[in-house]
């Protein structure tokens, strides 16, 4: 039923002796973090492209009733190798149809990345996908996260109240225009918070509001700070 150039493709699924097998779409290029870290060179205008595709991809599933509930970084793979590789949106074990008449209140997702409504445990919509990607959007232009805390019960009151800042140096060189498609997204109320069909519309994705200035070497320290992985300090090498 899914078929959308950012989204990975389930080819087919076998029965035997009590086991499922899914066959996935091939993706070999490797999650979005890495890439970014690996790279030499790298903009708002990058960080804008990535979030258009994550978009029209979230906008298309939305059209069909999904909700996805648990998008965050990890979630996002490119497609090939290719310097231009595609994004992909994987993992979809968490993704729910929104039925005509019944409610989303199953509190679900990865925290950090989930909305406040989910957190109040009050009924849910698609809106809890858009909240999501503007905390990826958030993370993508300065290398860590809107709301942390080691405590999962502060981390979720950060959340409930929607307290995030734009720090100092971090977001300095960062459009006005980022930081406005961001509070559209990560907007507290979901009856205000933008759909992806205005995200997709707003300057910094559909104009040309995204900066060009390289923000490589900010963002790439704070990811390897912030979301260490033990294969970027040790040998990936057995």
């Amino acid at each position: 039923m899914i078929k959308h150039p950012n989204i990975v493709a389930l080819d087919d699924i076998y029965e035997s002796g009590g086991h499922l097998y899914l066959i996935m779409q091939l993706v070999s290029g490797g999650e979005l973090f890495d890439r970014i870290v690996e790279k030499g060179f790298y903009t708002e205008r990058d960080a804008s492209r990535l979030i258009f595709q994550v978009l029209d991809a979230v906008k298309y599933l939305h059209d069909l009733g999904i909700v996805h509930r648990d998008l965050k970084p990890e979630n996002l793979l490119y497609y090939s190798l290719d310097e231009d590789s595609k994004i992909m949106i994987s993992d979809f074990g968490l993704s729910k149809m929104e039925d005509p008449g019944s409610v989303l209140s199953t509190a679900c997702g990865t925290p950090g990345y989930v909305a406040p409504e989910v957190l109040a445990q009050k009924p849910y919509s698609k809106a809890v996908d858009c909240w999501s990607i503007g905390v990826i959007a958030y993370i993508l232009l300065c290398g860590y996260p809107p709301f942390y805390d080691e405590n999962d019960a502060k981390l979720f009151e950060q959340i409930l109240k929607a307290e995030y800042e734009f720090d100092s140096p971090y977001w300095d060189d960062i459009s006005d225009s980022a930081k406005d498609f961001i509070r559209h997204l990560m907007e507290k109320d979901p009856e205000k918070r933008f759909t992806c069909e205005q995200a997709l519309q707003h300057p910094w994705i559909a104009g040309d509001t995204a900066l060009d200035k390289n923000i490589h070497q900010s963002v790439s320290e704070q990811i390897k700070k912030n979301f260490a992985k033990s294969k970027w300090k040790v040998s990936p090498y057995p």
